[in-house]
This record gives structure tokens, C-alpha cells and sequence, in this order.
């Protein structure tokens, strides 16, 4: 497998400090929890994340537990848009580059909003896609911020 991702390279690129893991894809089941339980791990460090369409910004990127549910309306709070609604799962790999169960917050086509669940900034490392299924990148919250120019904010209910 190819670990050169988008993601890998702008990390690298940036001297972000990160670790790759590789695990085993069951395309019946891309949840989080399948990805923890694959890779040996608590379920509570993977991330999702999620593309959202809003009124004022055309898209948004949300960076949640995978244990939890998005509150659209924090989200939308946070972001300062009205209301923001899930993005068509068929628009998802034209609008970032990402297919489903491989879509990171990094390096997508385009820099779009950026919201990270405040509780991330608890953590020393979260896991996030690394942009392909089966690849997991394992970075500390805070470069994942930097990196995606992101704000944490409390989006989960």
C-alpha cells in the first residue's frame, strides 16, 4: 500500500511529527469502531470526518469522535452559518478528493472551514484517516489544528 497520501506529504512538508498505521479495510464496515477494534486500540482516539454544506459557507469539515453524533446546530453556531446539512455521499469525492471512509481533514482539494471537537484539545494524540482506506495517521490534536488552520469548538451532542 501506498502511504504517500496528500495528507503524509503536507504533514511531512510541514515537520509535523505523526505516526502511519495500516489496517485490514472491510468494505461492509468502515466505522470507527471497525478501524479501533482492526488496529488494536480504544475507539474513544479515532476521529471522523465529516463534510457539511452550509448557508453562508458552501462547505464545512467537522472532526469528531466516532463514537459521536454531530450537533448540526453547534456546528452551525460555531461556524457562523444559520444552518449546515451533510453533504451528498455522491458530491463527496468531487468536492474533496476523498473517497468514503477515507477522507481526512487534510489535503483535501480545497482549504474549507475546519471544526475540531473541543475535546480533542485534551488529548496528546488523536487518529485520523490518512486519506485511503486502511491508513491511519496518529498526530497530537494541536498540529491537527495548525495543519488545517481549524478551530476547536464544542460540536457533539
Amino acid at each position: 500500500m501506498s502511504k504517500k497520501t496528500n495528507a503524509v506529504r503536507i504533514l511531512e512538508s510541514q515537520n509535523i511529527t505523526f505516526k502511519l498505521r495500516e489496517y485490514e479495510v472491510d468494505e461492509n464496515d468502515l466505522s470507527a469502531e471497525h478501524v479501533a477494534e482492526s488496529l488494536g486500540i480504544s475507539a474513544d482516539k479515532i476521529y471522523k470526518t465529516l463534510i457539511l454544506k452550509g448557508q453562508k459557507d458552501p462547505f464545512l469539515v467537522a472532526v469528531i469522535p466516532g463514537y459521536a453524533q454531530l450537533d448540526f446546530k453547534k456546528l452551525a453556531k460555531a461556524s457562523g452559518n444559520k444552518n449546515c446539512e451533510m453533504l451528498p455521499l455522491k458530491d463527496l469525492l468531487a468536492t474533496t478528493g476523498y473517497i468514503r471512509g477515507g477522507c481526512s481533514p487534510i489535503g483535501m482539494k480545497k482549504n474549507f472551514p475546519t471544526y475540531i471537537e473541543e475535546i480533542a484539545s485534551l488529548e496528546n494524540e488523536i487518529i485520523i484517516s490518512a486519506g485511503k482506506r486502511g491508513l491511519q495517521i496518529i498526530l497530537n490534536p494541536k498540529d491537527l489544528q495548525i495543519v488545517t488552520e481549524a478551530r476547536f469548538a464544542d460540536l457533539c451532542s
